[in-house]
């Protein structure tokens, strides 16, 4: 597998929370060479690589597939589009950015309106989402006949390699985990294990986790591992707050997860010399999918790794691939521990 080729060609499909049918296909082509697959109500995708046997573990994976973006909430007298907000959006990398306007008659390029540097006395005020512009080019009247209140928008970046083996583009989050799972299922395919086994690329992540709950509810599994970005070393925060790029996955340790997987999880990377990092979280969630399937049905056995990930919800989410391969390795050796 060509995890660079993959994982562009991933993460530039639109996928906005509620509207993933662009990566839904990806994925569904993809997780088909390993299993039979099924779509849920809420758009999320189910592999059933292997069929737990009665009294044997049921793992599942999962990483979400959905993208942040903005839903179009009204045209203005000059045929200007006002939005909101699909997911939270740094605001910091909005202002002039390059976006798509998807439409049910095709994609319209358009720009994020910004005020020229020489034509404001104030440069410390970030505008809301709510009062920002998005222009498409055209006037009003063309603008009604093409676009809908209720069309979606993401934000477009040229994927690019930077040094070290890291990688910049759009939507990482989390696609770049969906990556992850299809490596290690390529790991595992020629390897025996003996628990049951499935795969979810979730909807709805970015606005609920309504997509992986409800999955769990259909894969009831006795175990899940999840898998999400998470804070990678900048020069602007506190490193002991944050993991580093290079280093592997993060295993988390929180209250909602289960610290003998977590511990298994680490406890394999020194055995195998598989790069991985502790995260240890306050309080009692995640902030991500693990939070809803731990409480799925009965309750489900659910660690997380999060791969670490640089400027976080803009279009410059930045990753390793080196990060990509070792927490598949890691993922696909607890697999053949788990009995």
């Amino acid at each position: 597998m060509d995890i660079k080729k993959v994982l562009i060609e991933f993460t530039q499909l639109n996928g906005t929370s509620g509207m993933e049918e662009n990566a839904a296909e990806y994925g569904i082509k993809a997780l088909s060479k390993y299993g039979k697959v099924q779509k849920t109500p809420l758009k999320s995708i189910i592999c059933t690589v292997k069929e737990p046997e009665e009294g044997k573990p049921h793992l599942m994976l999962e990483a979400h597939m959905d993208e942040i973006g903005l839903i179009i909430t009204h045209i203005d007298d000059k045929g200007f589009l006002k939005v909101g907000q699909v997911g939270g959006i740094d605001r910091n990398s909005v202002l002039g950015a390059p976006v798509t306007v998807h439409t049910q008659s095709g994609d319209i390029k358009a720009v994020v309106c910004c005020q020229p540097p020489h034509l404001t006395d104030d440069h410390s005020k970030l505008p809301t989402i709510d009062e920002i512009s998005i222009d498409t080019g055209l006037p009003k009247e063309e603008v009604e006949k093409k676009i809908k209140l209720g069309d979606r928008i993401t934000f477009d970046c040229e994927p690019a390699m930077l040094l070290n083996n890291t990688i910049t583009c759009k939507a990482q989050d989390d696609r770049s985990c969906c990556v992850i799972l299809l490596r290690a299922l390529e790991l595992l395919e020629n390897e025996k294990y003996d628990c049951g086994l499935s795969v979810v690329f979730s909807s709805m992540e970015e606005v609920g986790g309504q997509g992986a709950k409800t999955a769990a509810y259909i894969v009831n599994p006795t175990h899940a591992i999840a898998c999400d970005v998470s804070f990678a070393y900048t020069p602007d925060v506190k490193p002991h707050q944050v993991g580093k790029l290079g280093e592997g996955g993060m295993v988390g340790y929180a209250s909602i997860l289960n610290d003998e997987m977590s511990n298994k999880l680490m406890e394999i990377g020194k055995e195998k010399n598989i790069p991985c990092q502790a995260e240890p979280m306050g309080g009692g969630g995640t902030g991500t999918d693990a939070d809803g399937i731990a409480v799925t049905r009965n309750g489900v056995k659910t660690a997380l790794i999060s791969l670490p990930q640089k400027y976080m919800h803009t279009i410059i989410e930045t990753i390793s691939l080196d990060d990509i391969e070792n927490t598949a390795k890691l993922i696909a050796e607890y697999v053949k521990t788990l009995r």
